[in-house]
């Protein structure tokens, strides 16, 4: 019995190095999160976090181009509503929206969706002339109509704006008018919401953006 001691001795801390190794090995390889991903996720039974996830879409941009999720592949962006004859709270948001534009300026990496909520007066022409009065590089800045029912359900299942449950007439009686932009990672996870009327909050999200920049480079680092 005492031979099997040493044996047995070995065993155990060959073991308890193996395990520690790997323990270290997992830690290294879990991803950075510096910004918050926004809602609802799953575990899955290999310990992987599936977070909610912007699906597909199609509109057409400023120019007439379609425009899909695979325009944004490998691509963050920032997403707002409007419609290019609101006087309230849009004019506002488009002001601000311009100082993310410059922030972005250049840079493949991010673009901008703005969405209109009246695509049955904001005609591509439309767009097109309210891009221009808002000096927006067509690379970058996407203004998009399309077909309503996909636009309003894409706010309200994809970017989880204006969500409320408690409307229950006609979608082609509905309407959406948020002052919210959100944030959307290369994933097309969703990883901030900010008032878009508010300097204070968007220069919070021109703040978050280089924390997302700089939490993506260190986990390609890994």
């Amino acid at each position: 019995m005492k031979r099997f001691l040493p044996l047995l001795g070995i065993l155990i801390v060959a073991f308890s190095a193996a395990y520690y190794i790997n323990l270290q090995n997992q830690k290294s390889k879990a991803k950075v999160r510096l910004l918050i991903t926004y809602g609802d996720k799953e575990v899955t039974p290999m310990g992987d976090t599936l977070f909610h996830t912007v699906g597909a879409f199609n509109f057409v941009n400023q120019l007439g181009d379609t425009i899909t999720e695979k325009s944004v592949a490998n691509t963050n962006y920032v997403v707002e509503y409007f419609f290019t004859t609101c006087h309230s709270i849009c004019p506002i948001m488009n002001k601000n929206m311009m100082k993310v534009a410059e922030k972005i300026k250049g840079d493949n990496g991010f673009k901008i969706l703005s969405h209109t909520v009246k695509p049955e007066q904001d005609s591509v022409p439309a767009m097109l002339a309210y891009a221009n009065a808002h000096n927006a590089d067509p690379k970058q800045w996407y203004f998009l109509t399309g077909d309503k029912k996909q636009l309003y359900a894409l706010a309200r299942d994809g970017y989880l704006l204006n969500t409320d449950t408690t409307i229950t007439q006609p979608i082609e009686d509905d309407f959406i008018h948020t002052q919210l932009f959100v944030l959307v990672d290369k994933n097309r996870n969703l990883r901030g919401f900010y008032d878009g009327t508010s300097e204070t909050e968007v220069s919070k999200l021109i703040s978050d953006i280089d924390l997302l920049k700089k939490e993506q480079e260190e986990n390609e680092d890994k």
